[in-house]
């Protein structure tokens, strides 16, 4: 259920709508998913621009998740995105995997958008055509494609429709499609494994199905992930419990259903990759509506 809630702020009214079974504010920004199912595997797309009754800045803070993000900004003004470690890009940015504590983007009321494109790790170093991405560090879009970024925001933000702007930008990654070096089939069953047991899978087990000795295993898989074969099912793991406590689920429940050993285990994890308590997390404004942005 939602309803509608009126504050003042600079002696102007505003109205914003809240979900009153949560405690959390509905997000500022509207969005939008591609109304058709995307042709290529491991790239997930969603609209983001704010509402025309927001007078506020659009803060937004990064919970680390398992996949590469590309933000391409739409807006008048720059996107600012803050890599948790004190250094900042301006516009189109390419975040890799668990990004420091604290990594953030904000965009100036009335003039936020961006399209953002979400890629498995086994997809994107062949797309990006770079790695730098991948682990946990951030890269601006221009320094990885060039005047090809630049080209694309432009036509981007001249087309009329959401939809217009994902087949766009589909087909622009469609074109890129082996710009870089695809992982091992090996590597790439790993993460299958990882991310359909929500990393609950053993390191030793997955060495066995691949034919690799542990220590190849672990070699390879960070060098072309980017994390180790253990962060990665953490990373994993924690994203599936970052959901659940977003969805409203006690921490001690959620800590029984995601693998951990006990609360205080699952403490230690969103501790690792957020700085923060679980509590936190689950108020995150941005996973409050990763179901809608970001339908399984």
């Amino acid at each position: 259920m939602w309803t509608d809630r009126s504050g003042s702020g600079d002696g102007r009214t505003y109205h914003r709508r809240v979900r009153v079974t949560r405690a959390v504010p509905a997000p500022p920004w509207d969005i939008a998913v591609p109304t058709r199912p995307g042709r290529l595997p491991g790239v997930t797309m969603a609209g983001f621009s704010d509402r025309a009754d927001t007078l506020v800045e659009v803060e937004v803070e990064v919970v680390p998740h398992p996949a590469v993000m590309v933000i391409i900004d739409l807006g008048e003004r720059p996107l600012v995105v803050d890599d948790g470690s004190g250094r900042q890009q301006r516009g189109s940015v390419a975040a890799g995997l668990a990004p420091p504590h604290g990594a953030r983007g904000s965009g100036q009321a009335g003039s936020f958008a961006c399209l953002q494109v979400r890629l498995s790790p086994v997809t994107a170093s062949a797309l990006l055509g770079a790695a730098p991405g991948l682990s946990g560090t951030m890269a601006a879009l221009d320094d990885l494609w060039g005047r090809e970024a630049e080209l694309l925001r432009e036509r981007l933000r001249a087309a009329p429709t959401w939809d217009d702007r994902f087949a766009i930008a589909e087909a622009a990654l469609t074109r890129r499609r082996g710009a870089g070096r695809a992982v091992d089939p090996e590597v790439a069953h790993c993460w299958r494994r990882m991310t359909a047991s929500r990393g609950q899978v053993r390191v030793e087990q997955l060495a066995a199905e691949t034919g690799w000795s542990r220590k190849r295993l672990w070699h390879r898989f960070r060098a072309q992930i980017g994390l180790s074969p253990k962060r990665a099912a953490q990373l994993i793991r924690f994203d599936h419990a970052a959901h659940r406590l977003a969805a409203g689920h006690s921490a001690a429940l959620v800590a029984a259903e995601s693998g951990y050993a006990d609360q205080s285990h699952l403490h230690r994890d969103t501790l690792t990759f957020t700085g923060t308590t679980p509590a936190t997390v689950a108020a995150a404004p941005f996973l409050a509506v990763d179901d809608v942005a970001w339908p399984v």
